[in-house]
């Protein structure tokens, strides 16, 4: 997992790391990461000799980030304009460094660029874009390179205009976002919050990271983690020569209803797909069930299916009383459980929430923003991960809150965020299939921030392989998601 450090813990380690460099190492550190990879851009495009490269500068390190950085591409032939935002604070040494090097000063973009440099703010911007610098990121979209295509612009440690912390985005009031839109992102030293999670994760683009020597300086806890593909190999359960199905773990699935079959046959498919060796089935649907996966046990109420390791609990349910009375059964039982859908609306029910908290199993709840605001009575806001936090600590559960970047958090205040999400999962159904797969993964014995983690990061590959064929539905995801997990060790 890629730890991810609040503003305040790297300024912290850069101050402990600078007390023993001599003066300007760091930035010089920064600036090579960030020309190197503006260099490569540039090889893309026709080369780095008379390329036209357009700097953005504010004040501060920042600025002097990107002069020094502009001033390393001059030295190598290209053509580096800088636009000063704030002429009376610019960074004089790197403004000196980009002068000497052959770079100029302009007062209004060129008219072909090929890499522009977004070094407006840094880490230490606060409440978007100024008027000048907002007008300046929404016109960056309009500049064309020698190639005639759309300028590549590149985010200096942060797009400039993000909340570096919660990964919030003003808005202008047009409704536009209030910063700037990269394509790539340099971080420097270590990744900041606002690189993987909220609104500001897509306008960062494709994200480097560039060893400044600061990681053994970070102190304290990171904010969250961002999971990888190798975490999910190594948490993946294996089979063994002496495995079999109860061995592997038995998930029972307590989703759908007459009136909503389909979303129990979508998440006993995404338990198939799982780890586990058997999947058992108490629901309304069993007929359908059994018609889609001949493999299931399936019995019309949780008190009849038998002995499982884990329960699946709430897609389709219903919110009846019969439904009330099957999660109240579910809960009663000493196995983790997920509770998705239906099962979130009825904890509304105070008596519910009360023998949720109450549980000593582990509880994995799996709630969209909608269902997030009607457990907690607000909105998540602007700080997604905190919100996260709050709602783990108060139900005393593992919260995966489902969003493009999905959050995962836990109880005892650890966060982690998956990286692969999709607008493509956006459709209905293709929650159940996550739920179905997260229950799987509870069965096999994976702890259940594990679970969860390694869940949302698969099920968002398994959109993004469905989407390759066009608009996706939820059985295309449930497809995909075996082919996913086909390529695990």
């Amino acid at each position: 997992m890629r730890p991810v450090w609040r503003v305040a813990d790297v300024r912290a380690a850069e101050a402990a790391l600078l007390a023993t460099l001599p003066p300007g190492t760091l930035m010089q550190r920064a600036a090579a990461g960030l020309a190197r990879r503006c260099a490569l851009l540039l090889a893309e495009r026709g080369g780095v000799y008379a390329a036209p490269v357009l700097l953005l500068v504010g004040s501060g390190d920042n600025g002097g980030d990107t002069l020094y950085a502009g001033a390393r591409l001059a030295r190598r032939g290209a053509a580096v304009s800088a636009l000063l935002l704030t002429p009376d604070r610019v960074h004089s040494d790197g403004l000196a460094a980009l002068r000497a090097a052959g770079g100029r000063v302009v007062s209004r973009p060129p008219a072909v660029v090929d890499v522009v440099l977004d070094g407006i703010v840094g880490i230490g911007g606060r409440g978007g874009l100024r008027e000048t610098a907002e007008q300046l990121a929404a016109s960056l979209l309009r500049h064309r390179g020698r190639d005639g295509e759309r300028a590549t612009v590149v985010a200096v440690d942060v797009p400039s205009g993000v909340a570096v912390d919660t990964g919030a985005v003003p808005l202008t009031p047009a409704g536009r976002p209030n910063a700037v839109r990269a394509d790539v992102t340099v971080a420097f030293g270590a990744l900041k919050p606002a690189l993987a999670v909220g609104p500001a994760a897509a306008l960062a683009g494709e994200v480097e990271l560039v060893d400044i020597g600061l990681t053994p300086w970070l102190r304290g806890s990171p904010a969250l983690h961002v999971v990888e593909w190798s975490d999910v190999a190594d948490w993946w359960p294996g089979l063994g020569p002496t495995s079999e199905k109860y061995s592997r773990g038995v998930v029972g699935v307590a989703t759908g209803s007459a009136t909503y079959p389909g979303a129990a046959v979508l998440s006993v498919g995404g338990a198939l797909a799982g780890p586990t060796g058997l999947v058992r089935y108490a629901g309304g649907a069993r007929e359908e069930v059994v018609r889609e996966h001949p493999s299931v046990i399936a019995t019309g109420r949780v008190s009849d299916a038998g002995r499982v390791q884990a329960w699946v609990c709430g897609s389709g349910l219903g919110t009846d009383e019969r439904g009330a009375t099957e999660l109240r059964t579910v809960l009663a039982a000493p196995v983790p459980v997920v509770l998705d859908a239906d099962a979130l609306t009825l904890l509304v029910d105070g008596s519910l929430a009360d023998q949720l908290r109450r549980r000593d199993a582990p509880i994995v709840v799996t709630p969209h923003d909608r269902e997030f605001t009607r457990l907690c009575g607000e909105e998540p806001g602007a700080d997604r991960v905190a919100a996260t936090l709050r709602l783990a600590a108060w139900m005393n559960a593992v919260v995966l809150l489902k969003g493009d970047r999905t959050v995962v958090g836990t109880p005892d205040g650890r966060a982690y965020v998956n990286p692969t999400g999709t607008p493509a999962l956006a459709t209905g159904g293709t929650g159940d299939v996550l739920a179905g797969l997260l229950g799987s993964l509870l069965a096999a014995g994976l702890p259940a921030e594990r679970a969860a983690a390694a869940a949302a990061y698969l099920h968002g590959l398994a959109g993004r392989e469905a989407a390759r064929g066009g608009p996706v539905t939820a059985p295309d995801v449930a497809v995909a998601l075996r082919a996913v997990l086909a390529r695990l060790p």
